[in-house]
């Protein structure tokens, strides 16, 4: 076991009581605050973040999942720095401007980060197709790459507008497409912002299944509040033509592709032309976050922040240093946090509640239940079964052993927009330390026999005595005592003859104390002695 990822305190502590002294030793192992969470090796659902405490805390993760097999890009923002931004997938191929920028946990509304838009794009540089974030297709199974036929899809994206004002502009995606006459047709989807409302147009990107006709389309939704965080999806249904936007999960607009305009006439179809190339954020200035088009009509988007089944973290077994060591109680420290006031000089978008030691259950209905296991090997836990117990509580009954093994589970708020996280664990124990050697040691050498003699052990955890000999200094392996082999348990007696012995063979001689452990725990040996037994003159 390496103790390395752990840091372990020694504190003292001295309770004076009815005006006597009790010096009581007590070890504190940390976990996570300045000395990592490398000893937490398994995380379901649990993400390490760094923008909450000074040091980095344990909470429940808000990344989306990446293995949707219907995922066709997924732009999380995450890496931190817009340079880095990249497609999951790897579908499409992602150029950032210097004219965008990260931001990391605080503000982001999924994983560890969101894309910043400063609103500076100029309308020159969207004509040409460039702008803050650009992504073109670079694989063939790219939903958008040239000549791209398919069927369902869906778009979505989450949304932290700063202002909203008219012709601030989301996305624009254009291609060109050959038509049935040999000429050129363009194609484009936009979402731009006007009277505080989300427009889309679908020019020219769903045709007719002999690619002779092709149609425009639009949709807008009801006015999206600026500073809050709003999750907008455009899907589309390609069995009944049907294409709608929603935001924050409830129907805005719904059209249909089909030669009737309604349900049950020819369905168009969408396909993507030649060089398209999409921009998003052009003349936008806020937040975007896990920007996601999927091959399939997305019928239950993921809207809480965390997932309402919660996560889970187990340490490795960490090592107290000796067998029995009793673990008197578990500190826990950190807190809970929440989505929070609007403005970011009023410190960022999370409201941050830090409770240090105790009940980890919240307001919100947020918490993290606690347990934990004890054995004297770390590869046998089936007598120790996870018990579960509150932080900073001096435990009722024993938990004892030379490993013990730490569990929490995290669970969001009933709405999943707040989550618990662990800024420090503290794990206070006093080690079973072998009982102190006797001392005054000493052997009188008799005819075929040696008398032995100590001063008792001053720890008060004495429960007896093993006398050890042998025939070479520091090898106790005697054998041909009257009372047995080497060494011979005498319980609690200070003295005892040893009968049996060779006379004009020198025997050497230690005295270890054991304790009242189960197993019982040696102490280390006293002083050696010696003594050669000889037939006595009579």
């Amino acid at each position: 076991m390496r103790k390395a990822t752990v840091t372990i305190g020694i504190v003292i502590i001295f309770l004076h009581i009815a005006g006597a002294v009790y010096a009581i030793g007590e070890s504190t192992l940390v976990l996570g605050a300045s000395s990592s969470w490398n000893a937490v090796d398994k995380r379901t659902g649990i993400a390490e973040v760094s923008a909450i405490r000074t040091n980095p805390v344990l909470t429940l993760s808000s990344a989306r999942p990446g293995d949707d097999p219907y995922l066709d890009m997924a732009l999380s923002f995450d890496e931190g720095r817009p340079e880095l931004f990249t497609d999951k997938t790897g579908h499409y191929r992602v150029s950032a401007s210097p004219a965008l920028s990260g931001v990391n946990y605080r503000w982001s509304r999924a994983g560890t980060g969101a894309a910043l838009f400063s609103g500076d794009s100029p309308r020159q540089a969207l004509e040409e197709m460039e702008g803050p974030l650009v992504i073109s297709p670079r694989s063939p199974e790219a939903l958008l790459y040239s000549g791209q036929h398919f069927k369902d899809f869906s778009i979505e994206f989450w949304l932290y507008p700063l202002n909203m004002e008219n012709g601030e502009q989301l996305l624009s995606w254009s291609a060109t497409r050959q038509t049935r006459q040999g000429g050129k047709t363009f194609q484009r989807i936009q979402c731009i912002a006007a009277r505080n409302r989300l427009n889309w147009s679908f020019l020219d990107f769903f045709s007719s299944p002999d690619d002779g006709k092709q149609m425009t389309l639009n949709l807008s939704g009801s006015p999206v509040l600026p500073r809050t965080w709003s999750h907008h999806l455009i899907r589309f249904d390609s069995d009944t033509g049907l294409l709608e936007y929603l935001v924050d999960g409830r129907l805005e607009g719904v059209v249909y592709a089909t030669t009737t305009g309604r349900e049950g006439g020819e369905v168009y179809a969408p396909m993507a032309g030649d060089g398209g190339t999409m921009v998003l954020g052009g003349r936008f200035a806020g937040l975007m976050d896990e920007f996601r088009v999927y091959s399939r009509y997305n019928e239950t988007p993921l809207l809480s922040k965390y997932p309402l089944q919660g996560g889970r973290i187990e340490t490795r077994p960490l090592d107290l240093g000796e067998r029995n060591s009793q673990v008197l109680k578990v500190e826990a420290l950190g807190g809970n946090f929440s989505p929070g006031g609007r403005n970011p000089k009023a410190g960022g978008i999370m409201q941050n509640e830090y409770v240090g030691s105790g009940r980890f259950r919240f307001a919100n209905n947020s918490m993290v239940q606690f347990f934990i296991r004890a054995a004297d090997t770390p590869y046998q836990w089936a007598d120790s079964g996870w018990q579960p117990f509150e932080p900073g509580t001096d435990f009722t009954g024993d938990i004892r052993g030379r490993y013990v093994q730490l569990a929490a589970a995290f669970y969001p708020s009933g709405d999943g927009e707040a989550a618990p996280y662990l800024d420090e664990i503290r794990v206070v124990y006093q080690r079973d330390d072998p009982p102190l050697p006797p001392s005054m040691v000493t052997a009188l050498a008799r005819d075929g026999a040696v008398d032995i003699s100590w001063r008792a052990s001053p720890d008060s955890d004495v429960s007896g005595y093993l006398v050890y000999f042998g025939t070479a200094s520091g090898e106790y392996f005697g054998e041909s005592a009257i009372l047995g082999v080497s060494p011979i348990n005498v319980g609690k007696r200070t003295s005892v003859r040893i009968d049996g012995l060779k006379n004009g063979v020198l025997y050497y001689f230690a005295v270890a104390v054991y304790d009242r452990s189960n197993p019982a725990n040696a102490g280390v040996f006293s002083r050696e002695v010696s003594a050669r037994p000889l037939r006595m003159v009579e």
